[in-house]
Parts: C-alpha cells; sequence; structure tokens
C-alpha cells in the first residue's frame, strides 16, 4: 500500500533539491538501486538545503564541533561518549533536514532533537558501533600490539615509523572490514528517527541500501573527499558549509533510496 512520502518538499526553495524518486511514494524495503549520477546529485541536494538556511547550517556545525571537541578532552569516557552520543546528535540532525523539507523551520535546537526522539534506540546503534569498531581493528592490534596501534592512530612519529608491510596488510584488512561497518551506520539514525525501526533493523536496512548503491555511493564518496579537501584549504572555513552539505545530503540520499514513487 502506498503512503505519502514524509520528505516531499513544500518549500519552493528546497523542492528542487529532493528529486521526484524521494518526492511521493512507498518506503522501500531494503532500498533500491539508484543511477551513478545520483551521488553527485546527494551533494547538490545537500547544498540545495543548505543554501536555504546557512546561517542556522552553520551555528549546527560550530555548536557540534564545540561539544566534540568538549567531549574529546574527557580521557576516555569522553571518547566513548562521542561514539555513544553520535547518533543521537545524527537523528536530531535528520529530524531537522525532516523539519525543512516540510517548509518548518530548521533550529539549532534540532542537534538535540535526538535526545527526546528515540534515544535509547540511537544510543544502542552507538553501543554497537564500538562493538564494530573494535572487531574491524582487532587485525591490527593482534599484529602490533595495542600501543603501538593507540599511538599510530594518535600520529606518534615513532608508531608511524615502525609500520611495516605486515603492519600495512593488517591495516588493509581493517579498511576492508570498515566499510559495511559505514555502511551500516549511514542512514541507521534516520532510519530510527524517521521510520520508527529497531536499532538491529535499521542497521540492516542501511547496509541493504548501501550495499544496492555502492557505484552511486563510491561517486559520492570520492566527489565529497575532493571538496572537503578543497574547503579546508582556507583555513578550514570552508568546512562550515561542506560540513552541513554532508549532513543534509544524507538525508536526501535516503529519501531516494529507500522511497519509491
Amino acid at each position: 500500500m502506498s503512503e505519502a512520502n514524509p520528505y516531499r518538499p513544500p518549500a519552493a526553495h528546497v523542492e528542487d533539491v529532493v528529486s521526484a524518486a524521494a518526492q511521493a511514494g512507498e518506503f522501500v524495503d531494503g532500498g533500491q538501486a539508484l543511477g551513478a549520477g545520483r551521488g553527485w546529485g546527494w551533494i547538490t541536494g545537500g547544498f540545495g538545503m543548505f543554501k536555504a538556511r546557512p546561517g542556522t547550517w552553520i551555528l549546527i556545525t560550530i555548536v557540534l564541533g564545540v561539544i566534540f571537541i568538549v567531549m574529546g578532552l574527557i580521557p576516555v569516557l569522553g571518547a566513548l561518549a562521542t561514539w555513544v552520543l553520535y547518533p543521537v546528535f545524527a537523528g536530531g540532525i535528520m529530524l531537522g533536514c525532516h523539519a525543512a523539507a516540510h517548509g518548518d523551520e530548521l533550529e539549532v535546537g534540532h542537534i538535540f532533537a535526538g535526545f527526546r526522539n528515540h534515544a535509547g534506540n540511537l544510543a544502542v546503534i552507538g553501543l554497537l558501533s564500538i562493538v564494530a569498531w573494535i572487531i574491524v581493528f582487532i587485525p591490527v592490534i593482534l599484529v602490533i600490539g595495542a600501543g603501538a596501534f593507540f599511538g599510530t592512530i594518535s600520529g606518534d612519529p615513532q608508531a608511524l615509523a615502525a609500520i611495516g608491510p605486515g603492519v600495512a596488510i593488517a591495516w588493509l584488512v581493517a579498511l576492508g572490514l570498515a566499510v559495511p561497518v559505514y555502511m551500516a551506520l549511514w542512514f541507521a539514525p534516520a532510519l530510527v528517527v524517521l521510520r520508527e525501526l529497531p536499532p538491529i533493523q535499521a542497521l540492516k536496512q542501511s547496509f541493504r541500501g548501501c550495499l544496492k548503491n555502492v557505484i552511486p555511493f563510491l561517486v559520492y564518496g570520492l566527489v565529497a573527499m575532493v571538496l572537503t579537501v578543497l574547503s579546508a584549504i582556507p583555513f578550514g572555513l570552508g568546512l562550515l558549509v561542506m560540513m552541513p552539505v554532508i549532513m543534509a545530503s544524507v538525508y536526501v540520499a535516503y529519501g531516494e533510496i529507500f522511497f519509491r514513487s
């Protein structure tokens, strides 16, 4: 049975952000495959949402940056809190995008909307992500040891100088394991707050949706990487635009992949 797509934007400025495929239709279990060009379309769609409310997006980015910096200053517990709470903040951003797509106001307060909507399920996703990343890095830790591992990721020159062929292979294995983790996490917060799915089901749906769109995601990832590097050149000020674009692009991609006209 078809249902109205909640991603149909009534506001004229946002209307051209979401493609026709995401403007009306029914939810697609596991998502649908899209063309390679949609990877670029998600970026332009995210920029369109940013352009409609640039000041609010920049404030959101600054506030989130300050929050994560402060949490990062707290040894161990700060890092754990960052992983657990990241999906909660992401869920709030998705609710903000949802409001903007309906012609309502995107507000800085949407950063904390996830704490009022499905906070428990979002936090569970954060906890599961910690377990997943531990599994991802086990090959590296087994090869070089925990101390050298943390030295490497912290940029310790001695640890970096000790990287040999075996360590490089272990990191490549970890990189390969990281890809499905990202796929499972990418749309999970949106699926929790906008479809009210339980954590495990949201992770599965996200993975399936990404798996069906490997090529557009390769295009998306390449374009996003290049633009992020370029945006960081002028004293990092361009990131105040690029980071909101990436956040909004997740919402745009979600609407296109999981809804069919």
